[in-house]
Parts: structure tokens; sequence; C-alpha cells
């Protein structure tokens, strides 16, 4: 008899555009383990957010008939569950109400600790997340700059190396940021917009790669072929204070639940997968051979019904609801740096904050008459109050973590 392996799928959403997802590659995942010599039992977990985009339960539940076959399990995480597991927490395990607010329910951070929970709890062996905008597919540049499209064994290749690793993340390729292009002239120069993207960058996004894809590509980035075929995994090493993962396709052994940290983000930040990657120093973390592709500004949703644009353009900042998204990610960004600056240099965390503070303040001024409708100038006030609760938000992180190490020690 074969050995079964339980494998969860997470999706922390907001966006319908999560039932595409899984109705596009349901049936591509199944067809990447079914030749394995063990039976892979897949239960997705989707864990929803009706405040993110101020939709409706229904528009979750689009998932079609033909993807609850086989060996998958749809498991939805609804805000009922969330509010009865911290009844548990609380009753079961004894942690307060405040320990329980603060490791479950929505956002970035306490939705993926949630799912992982849930995972745990539902004996999965291992837990690949997958962002709700990215699509297991790498895209190729041909001798001639024509692209070639690739499907990615995203699923398997994560199978190939989670056993002997503890977290195994992939590549990316399209659009890794959702910065959009700008044209520079009078109003604003190429240093201006360098000084801006300096003070909101963080371990993953940088000016000099922004810079370099947008002269060379359009702002997207392309897979390496022999990584898109499947080779040329590795190990990452700590560099700079963490091993640093992005969110998605991140895949985490369970069967090493103590190797695994939890998420954290200071309030409506992002940077939950930064402050994951902080705490991963002693855990073995494996770069997979696989990709997906980022739909950063989600101009490109075709590629799931196997619609394959023949270039990939460059998304300019005058365009249809760039101007929000550009925002909302600065907003998340610089309203997590603090914590990130804290957490890496405490003794010269004040004045590398100033430093970015004053780059703010120069660059802002330029950046806001490009956007009729957005104003900048609330990154300042931002930068201020997370500054201001930086030794709060650091206190949040430990407790998050010491939550999570309570409680993974009592389930498993």
């Amino acid at each position: 008899m074969s050995k079964k392996i339980n494998m969860g799928i997470g999706f922390v959403t907001g966006r319908p555009n999560v039932c595409k997802i899984i109705n596009s590659y349901y049936s591509e995942i199944l067809n990447q383990v079914k030749d394995k010599k063990e039976q892979i039992n897949l239960t997705f977990f989707v864990l929803f957010d009706l405040s993110y985009q101020f939709t409706k339960r229904t528009d979750f539940y689009g998932i079609i008939p033909d993807a609850y076959k086989e060996n998958i399990e749809i498991r939805y995480i609804t805000p009922e569950d969330i509010e009865e597991d911290k009844k548990i927490l609380i009753s079961r395990y004894g942690m307060t109400k405040e320990e329980a607010n603060l490791f479950l329910g929505h956002g970035h951070a306490k939705g993926r600790n949630t799912v992982m929970y849930y995972a745990l709890k539902n004996h999965m062996d291992y837990l690949l997340f997958w962002d709700d905008d990215e699509y297991p597919i790498a895209n190729i540049k041909g001798e001639d700059n024509s692209i070639i499209w690739k499907k990615q064994n995203n699923v398997l290749m994560h199978l190939k190396h989670i056993p002997r690793a503890d977290v195994t993340i992939g590549h990316h390729c399209g659009y890794i940021s959702p910065i959009p292009y700008i044209d520079y002239h009078d109003d604003i120069s190429e240093e201006d917009f360098k000084n801006y993207i300096e003070a909101i960058s963080n371990e993953i996004v940088s000016w000099e790669s922004i810079k370099e894809k947008f002269e060379k590509d359009n702002g997207v980035t392309y897979a390496d072929e022999k990584i898109a075929n499947g080779d040329g995994a590795y190990e990452i090493e700590a560099t700079n204070g963490g091993k640093w993962v992005a969110g998605s396709t991140l895949c985490l052994n369970l069967n090493h639940v103590e190797k695994i940290p939890a998420f954290y983000n200071p309030p409506e930040a992002r940077g939950e997968d930064t402050f994951f990657s902080v705490n991963l120093v002693d855990s073995k973390v494996v770069k997979a051979s696989t990709y997906h592709f980022h739909d950063g500004f989600l101009k490109y949703t075709g590629i799931m019904k196997g619609n394959y644009p023949k270039t990939l353009r460059r998304i300019k900042y005058t365009e249809d609801e760039i101007e929000q998204r550009f925002l909302k990610a600065s907003k998340g960004w610089i309203r997590y740096k603090p914590l990130l600056m804290y957490i890496l240099d405490k003794e010269h965390y004040e004045e590398k904050i100033k430093v970015v503070y004053e780059k703010l303040k120069k660059s802002i001024p330029t950046i806001n008459p490009l956007f009729e409708n957005s104003d900048f100038n609330v990154l300042l006030k931002e930068l201020k109050s997370y500054d201001k609760n930086v030794e709060k938000h650091y206190q949040e992180f430990l407790k998050t973590n010491e939550i999570w190490t309570r409680l993974k020690n009592l389930i498993k």
C-alpha cells in the first residue's frame, strides 16, 4: 500500500479571482501528481476577506463542481470558523482573548497564520501558499525577443524538495512589483523617482532592479529557461539578517513545524513574508526550480484561459486603477519599513529612519503632480506614526511567534 501525503494549498484572498485560479489549474495539479508513487491528497484552503474589496460571500463560491473530485477537497475558512477557533484557543489552550486576536483573523499575516493553523490541525504534511494574482507558467525570452510560455509543475517541484527542507520557495517572473513606468520630464527626474523608490524599498524591491527591468524589458522579469525546465534548485543562505522568501509560491514542511515561524505585519501594513524570513535563519530553505507568473496589475488574467500574449508591455502610471494600486502598495511598504529597520539594526535605527524620511520629503512633491486623485503626502504621516510605534510593533512580532510556538507544540 502506497504512502499517503496530505498536501495543502493555501489561498489568503480578498479577490474572487481566486476561483478562476482554482478552476483553471486544479486539473493540471492533479496531472502533475498522478504518477507519484505516493498517493497525494490535496486540500485547497480558501480564507476569504469580505472587507478587502467589499465583496459578498457568494463571490468566493464560484469554484466549479469538477474541482471537487478525486483527491481534492475544498476547505473554506469562513469568518464564523475563525471566531469559533478563537474560542478554542482561549478555552482549550489557555490563551487570552488578546492573544487569539493577535494570531488568528484576516489580513496578510493573520490570514496566513490562520491557514497554517488549519493545515496543522487537519494533519497536512505540507502547505503551499499561492497568491491570487499568480499563474504557474513562465515567460521565457526567445532569441528574437518573442516570448516562450512554459507551463510549470509548481506543486510537483515543491513536493520534490520539501521533504528534505523546512521551507521551499519558488521563483517569480512577470510583473514582480506594482510599480508603474514613469516618463521623466521637467516635473520629475530620474533622481526624484530614485529617491522615492529608495524610501519605500524593501528587501526584494530596490531601485537598481526596478531601473534595470524598465530599461531592458518594460518592467518585466523573464524566466531563466534552465529553471523553468525544472533544473537548478539550491539552498538559500542567510544574508543581511534573514533567508528572504516571498509569501507565494511558498511551501512549508509541517512535519518540521518546529522550524516554521509565524507571520506578522504591523497593523494594515505588508511585510508578512519579510518578518517570516528574519526567523528562518536556522531553518533549511530551498529555492525550488519552478516559476509563478506574477500578474501584479491584473492586466493578463487571460493567461489562465491559455491566452498567452505575444508581448508584455510597460504598465504606465496614467492607466486606470494604477494610481490607487501604486499608492496602496506604497502605504503597505512604508508601514512596515520602520519595524524591519529596527529588527535588523537597532543600533543605527534612528539615523536610518531619518534618511528615509528625508528621501520621502524630497521626492513626494515630484510624485504628487503625476496623480490627480491621490495625495502621497500621506506616506510622511504613515512613516511618522509607524516610527513612533515601532517598539510596540516589535513586541507584537515577538508575541505572535511566542503564541505560535506554544500552539504548534500543543497541536502536533
